[in-house]
């Protein structure tokens, strides 16, 4: 569990626990109509310390956490993503309940097929596609891509067979853009690849992860950066099988 993530959840839990001491005490106040002078005190430096500890543990928690930070304070960075499972485009498991979003406030994906990650970046870790995978409960290895879709969990591993006979193998495909033109690199590491520091898309990146079989380029491009090479916006070099 990332830092970011532990001091959010303590973060939570003493603002939780601080109000339930305060309507406590407001309760006692209000319910008590004779009360000492020196009780009333008591109730009164209660409450008041109670409010001053809990504004300074999310003061200095938020500090320390820009402070070790490898961002040195919150960012907004996106990136677009397609998974592709034998020539079958996948999506993840839509939001539930009032959570418009999976994963968690820091970094997580709106039903839009795009990583949100917004918030301190700790470390790269933070910003990688396999903590992305794990904070939407699944994992992706170099040759396994773990899940949840709309359909139900969903598990491929390289050298398993799809269904039109071929052998599949795990791919990942990273779209950068440098002064405006786009190049696709393929990634041997995909847990620790790091997603471009960029809030707009293009020029953040475009992954195209593929289930399938075996090759250097993919011809799967993020609708993103279609819209932009139509517009003239951006222009891509040649890519392909």
């Amino acid at each position: 569990m990332q830092i970011d993530t532990i001091i959010s959840s303590y973060s939570i839990q003493v603002t939780i626990y601080g109000s339930i001491l305060l309507l406590i005490l407001v309760f006692i106040s209000l319910a008590s109509k004779k009360l000492s002078n020196s009780l009333k005190k008591i109730l009164f430096f209660s409450i008041v310390a109670i409010v001053i500890s809990v504004t300074l543990f999310l003061m200095g928690s938020t500090i320390y956490l820009n402070t070790v930070s490898l961002s040195k304070g919150p960012v907004h960075y996106h990136a677009d993503f397609e998974i592709w499972n034998c020539g079958e485009e996948i999506e993840l498991e839509d939001p539930e309940g009032l959570e418009n979003k999976v994963g968690t406030s820091t970094l997580h994906e709106h039903n839009d097929s795009r990583i949100h990650l917004e918030g301190v970046v700790v470390d790269n870790l933070s910003a990688s596609l396999g903590n992305f995978f794990e904070e939407l409960g699944g994992y992706i290895t170099p040759n396994s891509l773990s899940i949840r879709t709309h359909n139900g969990p969903l598990t491929l591993k390289s050298n398993y067979m799809c269904q039109n006979g071929a052998i599949g193998q795990l791919q990942v495909f990273v779209y950068k853009t440098q002064n405006g033109i786009f190049y696709q690199e393929k990634i041997d590491d995909p847990a620790n690849y790091v997603i471009s520091p960029h809030t707009n898309v293009p020029p953040g990146d475009c992954i195209i992860i593929e289930f399938g079989e075996f090759k250097n380029k993919t011809d799967k491009l993020c609708r993103s950066f279609k819209v932009q090479e139509a517009l003239g916006k951006i222009r891509g070099l040649k890519y392909g099988n």
